[in-house]
């Protein structure tokens, strides 16, 4: 087996044993990875490359949007930081703002760390269960 098939194995295998807030917190890393390309296509002047990484940042914003449980009032304050973030991507897009990319950027890393302390804080709270 190559290094590139083993790293695909490891890939697949770690979103199929992912519990939820896992997969969610995979999703934002997702979205900042393709955030950073973006900027990088921009500064190089690559079209193609920033559409099809603002693009695939959108989609993975789309994606938190179509999971968010809609009967809790956070996931429909959720859902329009979602939107103005989609909206903004689309923004970047027309106009190459490297500056709107970066405003994205700082939500989507301010979701992904407080989405990390609950899964730190879930899983600390569960040890502690299983330990009395």
């Amino acid at each position: 087996m190559t290094a590139q098939q083993f790293h695909q194995v490891y890939k697949q295998n770690s979103v199929s044993t992912a519990s939820p807030g896992e997969l969610t917190l995979m999703l934002y890393n997702g979205c900042l990875k393709f955030l950073n390309k973006a900027k990088q296509a921009m500064r190089e002047g690559n079209i193609q490359e920033r559409n099809t990484n603002l693009q695939k940042a959108q989609r993975i914003i789309q994606e938190l949007m179509a999971t968010l449980n809609q009967k809790y009032e956070i996931a429909k304050q959720m859902m329009i930081m979602y939107e103005y973030m989609n909206r903004r991507l689309i923004e970047a897009n027309i106009k190459n703002d490297i500056s709107i990319v970066e405003e994205v950027e700082g939500f989507v890393a301010e979701f992904r760390d407080t989405w990390e302390e609950v899964i730190r804080l879930t899983r600390q709270k569960q040890f502690k269960g299983d330990q009395v």
